[in-house]
């Protein structure tokens, strides 16, 4: 049989696996194929860095090498500390033998420790995984629905007074930047006033960058940033992404917690050093140290005076909860949040629920520029219209780990001030004079990956026969010499007829928005950082989420690699599926990688009936869209397993009516079974909502406890299991 690997992994998605997988499986096994599990989780990681369980994130590692690779890569948790830390915990109390994360290792032992649990923060899979560039759309089908049945976009109120606010000089990532070709593979050594920080192996023509975050810079950033909003009397909300930029990203955040609290930090200085209070970590982090301490109420009291006073509103996680901006690094994620800021009319919420305009604050200028022209863009235009607007394809490059901004080991705090080299075999390519506590980071982008992602883009332009922008600032260190590689590979393929353009961040949105209002596709060209941002913001705004579009990845040695789905409301779909027994994750995006995946087995190796089956899973997703069969968002209405109930009734009626033969003759009789039943199955779905459910754990559930949480429905498994 050909095997198609589906990631076990967290949270919602998780939790829909034990739903839907057993469908997938009763079919594409009809076609010679099997779908197997490969566990990435948070605690399956946790345990294999222990040494207690199968590291299958190094076993995917090698499977995106070989030539028939082919795996359906679900959300995974990208870990804080605390995430990391709570997950522990949980592995502990289910009697697994593993010791606490040691925030602050006092000796040998405890550093190895910390070692070990480090390879599972931040954004950890994906770089292993990731051994091709990025092809992200829309599905026509899905594109067609969104329009046809249009997300709620609010207006922009008259005279809006919402912006970004990004850093600008050389006091950012940006303005510091400095980057090289290295001619030959060498050792390239990094190191502060000569004191080695780390070593790297390069590869022969790969580009390396070097640049730095000035900290007071940044502080005087913050403080302007907060002073303005005060003035402007709009909200102030700060959007980084410390989840995947797992080094630099908690540091600034950290910075921006103790600039608009500096009253109760300069107040408390002491009291927070004893207790170990890390600011990188927010209030949830500091409340957990104060707790039971003689001055917790007042302190307390302190925070909250600056929220009531004179500083200006800061923006909420939950209102309802009294959980700020400010209560975990990982909490806000900006590649959900600003899609958020937009689709909400410039607005987030106070303490109070109210929407309020606010001022979006994003440090690192190297993709706040995108956002800012975002918010620019609806401030003189006005908000999107669903139903008229046009689509952004996506050609990325992240292959072999380019530009893992912040997720690699090259991102350091520095210890002093001093400077900063980046020798090569023939002496110091990058030098930088920094200040103590400044941010320094490099990224590396091989040549390989460039080539490929040159071509992709080409290919992607002859197909759809739109403009190809390759967002590329002449006027930045990194995008220059990338320019160069650029021209070159173009220079090798066929771009007759194609509209291939170099424009910068604000110049590429402009261009892009444009074509959005008149209703026109655009193919946005860059590197994985801006990638991640485009394709989060485009398609939340066109199709109300990122979990719905197509996300390929053609590795590099002939396989394929199918992403799905964005996870940043996971943790929410589970608090209520734990509280309700209703899920409302929508497995659309599972679903339609599985189809892609499928398609490349079926081209791969010319098989009749698995392209019949794709044919009928293809029918399938679009009855399932046509029929608005996505779960509901309240308890009591038909949720994610009953939304995979319908998209088998589709397949198996769709191959029930195919040119396939043995298929037909199959699935009828499942057709017919699954038609006649829905009543009885819907029934036996909805008879669990509405209570509490016990799987086991959050990180680590319980296999049987999970599977019989989600598949409550006897009729409906019967039929399957005995397909």
């Amino acid at each position: 049989m050909s095997k198609i690997i589906w990631s076990k992994i967290d949270e919602a998605p998780a939790l829909a696996t034990y739903s839907l997988l057993p469908i997938v499986n009763a079919f594409t096994k009809a076609a010679g194929v099997e779908v197997v599990t490969s566990d990435i989780s948070l605690a399956g990681r946790v345990l294999a860095a222990m040494g207690l369980g199968e590291d299958e994130l190094s076993k995917l590692g090698e499977v995106v090498l070989q030539e028939d690779g082919n795996i359906i890569k679900l959300p995974n948790i990208s870990a804080s500390v605390g995430q990391l830390k709570d997950c522990i915990a949980e592995l502990q109390s289910q009697g697994h033998k593993i010791p606490d994360f040691p925030e602050n290792p006092a000796n040998d032992a405890e550093k190895a420790t910390q070692a070990k649990y480090s390879t599972c923060l931040g954004s950890a899979v994906n770089p292993v995984l990731r051994e091709g560039n990025s092809d992200r759309r829309a599905a026509a089908a899905v594109k067609k629905f969104a329009q046809k049945n249009p997300h709620k976009l609010r207006a922009f109120p008259e005279n809006p007074k919402s912006y970004v606010a990004h850093m600008e000089g050389n006091g950012d990532f940006y303005g510091n930047e400095k980057s090289v070709t290295v001619e030959k593979a060498q050792k390239v050594t990094i190191a502060l006033n000569g004191k080695e920080l780390a070593s790297i192996d390069t590869v022969d023509s790969e580009i390396l960058d070097g640049t730095y975050m000035s900290i007071a810079a940044l502080n005087t950033f913050y403080k302007k940033t907060i002073a303005d909003a005060k003035s402007n009397d709009v909200l102030w909300s700060l959007h980084l992404k410390a989840t995947m930029m797992k080094i630099s990203d908690p540091i600034m955040f950290g910075h921006g917690f103790t600039i608009f609290f500096k009253n109760v930090f300069a107040k408390y200085a002491d009291t927070f050093a004893s207790l170990n209070v890390k600011p990188n970590q927010g209030m949830s982090d500091l409340e957990q140290k104060i707790a039971g301490h003689a001055q917790e109420a007042e302190i307390k009291a302190a925070f909250l005076a600056v929220v009531e006073g004179d500083s200006p509103k800061i923006a909420m996680v939950d209102s309802d909860k009294g959980t700020t901006n400010f209560n975990a690094s990982n909490d806000v994620i900006i590649d959900a949040s600003m899609p958020v800021v937009v689709r909400e009319g410039g607005k987030q919420w106070d303490r109070t629920g109210a929407a309020i305009e606010c001022v979006a604050v994003i440090p690192d200028s190297t993709y706040g520029m995108f956002h800012a022209e975002m918010v620019a863009d609806c401030v003189k235009n006005g908000q999107y219209d669903v139903t008229t607007m046009g689509t952004m394809q996506n050609v990325g490059l992240m292959a072999q780990k380019a530009e893992e901004y912040g997720s690699h080991p090259t991102t350091f705090e520095l210890a002093e001030a001093g400077t900063v080299t980046v020798t090569g075999k023939d002496g110091v390519l990058m030098s930088f004079e920094c200040e103590a506590g400044d941010i320094w980071r490099m990224s590396r982008v091989k040549d390989i990956p460039i080539k490929d992602w040159v071509r992709l883009a080409v290919e992607r332009g002859q197909i759809e026969k739109v403009p190809v922008i390759f967002w590329l600032d002449e006027n930045r260190a990194h995008d220059a010499e990338m320019t160069k590689k650029v021209n070159t590979y173009l220079a090798d393929l066929d771009t007759t007829g194609l509209d291939i353009q170099f424009m910068n961040v604000t110049n590429a949105t402009r261009f892009t928005n444009a074509r959005v209002r008149e209703g026109k596709m655009t193919i946005a060209v860059t590197g994985n950082v801006l990638r991640d941002h485009l394709t989060d913001m485009y398609p939340i705004l066109e199709l109300g989420t990122s979990a719905k579009m197509l996300s390929i990845v053609p590795l590099l040695a002939g396989g394929g690699l199918y992403e799905t789905g964005a996870g940043g409301s996971a943790p929410k779909h589970v608090d209520q599926f734990l509280a309700e027994g209703h899920l409302r994750w929508d497995s659309l995006g599972e679903i339609l990688a599985l189809a892609e995946s499928l398609r490349f087995l079926g081209n791969k190796n010319s098989d009749a009936k698995l392209t019949a089956l794709t044919a009928g899973l293809d029918v399938a997703n679009d009855a399932y869209l046509d029929n608005n069969k996505e779960p509901g968002r309240k308890v009591n209405t038909p949720d994610n397993k009953a939304s995979h109930f319908f998209v088998a009734q589709y397949w198996a009626k769709a191959l029930a009516e195919g040119d396939n033969a043995e298929l037909a003759a199959k699935f009828a009789p499942v057709a017919k079974e699954l038609t006649e039943k829905e009543d009885a199955i819907i029934a036996e779905l909805l008879a669990v909502e509405g209570k509490a459910q016990d799987i086991g754990g959050y990180f680590n559930p319980d296999e049987a406890k999970a599977e019989a949480a989600m598949r409550p429905s006897a009729t409906l498994n019967a039929i399957i299991n005995a397909i």
